[in-house]
């Protein structure tokens, strides 16, 4: 018969705060690291970034935006205009389908601007619940979390929020982020999941979090 106590699987309100306030003091204003300048152009660049590094989106759109950074100049542009630009991407086929997609949708229904709403934006082609979020935190300051497999992976791991699905973890995070951090921690997470807390080998040794993290398989070596 196991006598032992149940590993813990969750943080404590106070851990989570603790980890937060770390996170902050190490990057206080932390941001994507897309290049863009306008909602559209971080709309463009989300879509784009899908099975993507953000340095091959940069690299693809520092060529695109100096000629097409509108809805009305991407359809001008047109599909196998902007495939020329982006084939450097993975799946750049589809995607440009749908950026093309999305823009006359923009023009058609919203006057080529990138609506405010989760429900307008999810309602465009080639978005989803994640790009939306990006685009309502980053572009429109609202506060929502865009859970990708970084953030998916860090709040699995860590104990912060743990979940079976994105949404589920979207859910927990929600609950569980003190409000004061809700605004920045997409952006903390998932710097934090690219850099340190990566998915084959964590740099638990130099990790800001090791001492709070329930991770059981923490690689070796002194913090």
């Amino acid at each position: 018969m196991n006598t032992g106590k149940a590993r813990r699987r969750v943080l404590r309100p106070g851990e989570v705060e603790e980890l937060f306030s770390r996170l902050a003091t190490l990057d206080p204003k932390p941001t994507t690291e897309l290049a863009y300048d306008t909602p559209f152009e971080l709309l463009v660049a989300v879509i784009l970034s899908a099975q993507a590094t953000d340095v091959g989106v940069n690299k693809a759109t520092r060529r695109l935006f100096p000629v097409a950074n509108t809805p009305e100049a991407l359809l001008a542009l047109g599909e196998e205009g902007l495939k020329r630009y982006i084939s450097s991407i993975g799946l750049y086929n589809a995607k440009a389908a749908n950026v093309v997609a999305m823009c006359r949708r923009l023009v058609d229904l919203h006057g080529g601007a990138v609506p405010r709403t989760r429900e307008s934006l999810e309602a465009l082609p080639g978005v989803g619940r994640k790009t939306a979020n990006v685009v309502l935190n980053t572009a429109f300051g609202e506060p929502t979390i865009a859970v990708d497999t970084h953030i998916f992976r860090v709040a699995n791991r860590t104990g912060l929020a743990p979940g079976k699905d994105v949404r589920a973890v979207e859910n927990r995070l929600m609950k569980v982020v003190p409000e004061r951090f809700v605004q920045d921690a997409h952006h903390w997470l998932i710097l934090h999941g690219r850099y340190t807390c990566k998915a084959r080998k964590p740099d638990c040794p130099h990790c800001a979090i090791r001492d709070l993290c329930l991770y059981r398989h923490k690689t070796p070596g002194d913090p």
